[in-house]
């Protein structure tokens, strides 16, 4: 083989390599998102693009508010943040979120974004079990107003859980570490 050829070839292997190892990182690792519609805002708005942590991420000890990618149905993926993890009751009164009796700080809610930010609900008020079952979670968006949420879907089990948001990189003038 002359020089020009096995300069060539190692240039061809080392660019098959990059590519084997790009597709295995986006698949079993890290995961593209592009964000549709408006029930993050303002935390997350429709359009930008987010990179979701598939494995790093142990679905088995889920945190109160983190953003989480789970597939809500065949066809869709939502983005939403967790508000109950097993165990938890979960109730809204007079516009103060309480998980097991506590008032919890909602600090990402924006009143003048959502203005009544979310309306009294128990979870027996809204069919569901008393408490958050093992291996799911409640769920909410941040839009209160304007979400498709666990209120209305249900508990997301954690076998349809993506992974968790971590990092927001489009637009490049709202690139930031998410949590």
């Amino acid at each position: 083989m002359n020089k020009i050829a096995k300069e060539l070839w190692d240039w061809v292997t080392t660019f098959a390599v990059v590519i084997i190892i790009v597709v295995i990182v986006r698949a079993f690792f890290f995961a593209n998102y592009m964000v549709q519609g408006e029930s993050m805002m303002p935390t997350i708005e429709s359009g930008e693009r987010l990179i979701i942590n598939q494995i790093g991420y142990e679905i088995s000890e889920p945190d109160r508010d983190d953003l989480v990618v789970f597939h809500a149905d065949e066809e869709n993926d939502y983005i939403k943040r967790v508000i109950g993890t097993p165990g938890d009751d979960v109730r809204y009164e007079d516009n103060t979120l309480y998980v097991n009796g506590e008032p919890q700080e909602e600090l990402y809610l924006d009143d003048d974004f959502n203005g009544e930010i979310t309306e009294d609900f128990t979870l027996e008020g809204l069919n569901l079990e008393p408490e958050v079952p093992e291996d799911h979670l409640f769920v909410l968006g941040d839009n209160r107003n304007n979400s498709l949420d666990s209120r209305e879907i249900g508990y997301v089990s954690y076998e349809n859980v993506v992974g968790k948001a971590n990092l927001r990189y489009w637009p490049l003038s709202e690139f930031t570490f998410i949590n």
